[in-house]
């Protein structure tokens, strides 16, 4: 088990959700933070909220070149980076036929371009180290769910990228860790059920606890055990994992008979509702998407 108390980590996606969450909580065990997100008014508040040991860095996980300047800015502060949060992320809304192809393509480019852009600048450092890595993909790496392509595209991408990096850096003392949570509380998952009374009926139509949504402070203390502990995995809720080893399992028929039903009768509603917002992201992401390109 490592002392988190002076160890310098970064997070991207560190102004929300459990991004932030996480933040306070290694702050509160004496971590020194780099808090990396495109939202400044959130990411200033946070930093200002944790004090001295906490470094805002506005920037694009999109934008290799930002994440290095990120590092290096984290570097010159703390004299250098131990773990590494590669936590940012979106989802876009609606099926392979009404999805707007800009926003797949975005949540591509955030979600895995963005966890390979953040470890590889913060790995020479990590190295050094002999630091840890946490690529926080989904449950969704194990189960697939209609009108989220993208996201569970991306997200059984980064699982295997964790994968293969474990292998890669195991000789250099480096542990790599993916973390896989089911529904949380988050500013993504507030956005869709608001944006999208589908998605809503989507969750409440999942079995048992299929469908429930963990709270962002639940989820936020398995990482912190996670973190501390150089985990491989952390699952949120614990039943995730059992969903790895029944993956096979749950790509027979059988088991997407009910999945297949309710994506006949509601993703027609989802893409109508999409349709009608004239976007296929939230609000905020796509406000947080055009001031990325006007800078």
């Amino acid at each position: 088990m490592t002392s988190l108390s002076g160890k310098v980590v970064l997070i991207t996606g560190g102004a929300r959700g459990v991004g932030a969450e996480v933040a306070r909580r290694l702050h509160r065990r004496g971590a020194r933070l780099v808090l990396v997100d495109l939202d400044r008014e959130p990411l200033a508040a946070l930093a200002d909220e944790l004090g001295p040991h906490a470094l805002p860095v506005v920037a694009d996980v999109r934008d290799l070149s930002a994440m290095e300047a990120a590092v290096a800015q984290g570097i010159e502060r703390f004299g250098g980076i131990d773990i590494v949060m590669a936590n940012a992320g979106i989802a876009s809304y609606g099926s392979v036929l009404a999805v707007d192809p800009a926003a797949f393509r975005r949540v591509i480019e955030v979600n895995v371009l963005g966890v390979f852009h953040t470890v590889r600048a913060a790995l020479p450092s990590i190295v050094e180290r002999r630091g840890y890595v946490l690529v926080v993909s989904s449950a969704a790496a194990y189960a697939a769910a209609p009108g989220l392509t993208a996201y569970c595209t991306a997200k059984a991408g980064v699982e295997h990228f964790a994968n293969s990096l474990r292998l890669e850096v195991a000789h250099l003392g480096v542990d790599v860790g993916s973390a896989h949570m089911a529904w949380i509380d988050t500013p993504m998952v507030q956005d869709a059920k608001a944006d999208l009374p589908a998605f809503r009926k989507m969750l409440a139509a999942l079995p048992g606890p299929l469908g429930k949504t963990t709270t962002v402070e639940a989820c936020g203390r398995r990482f912190e055990r996670g973190v501390e502990r150089r985990a491989k995995r952390i699952n949120v809720p614990g039943w995730v994992g059992a969903a790895r080893w029944l993956k096979p399992l749950m790509q027979t028929p059988l088991a997407e008979r009910d999945v297949r039903r309710n994506a006949r009768r509601l993703l027609p509603e989802m893409d109508a509702e999409v349709a009608g917002l004239g976007r296929s992201v939230s609000a905020r992401v796509q406000a947080l998407g055009e001031a990325a390109s006007t800078d």
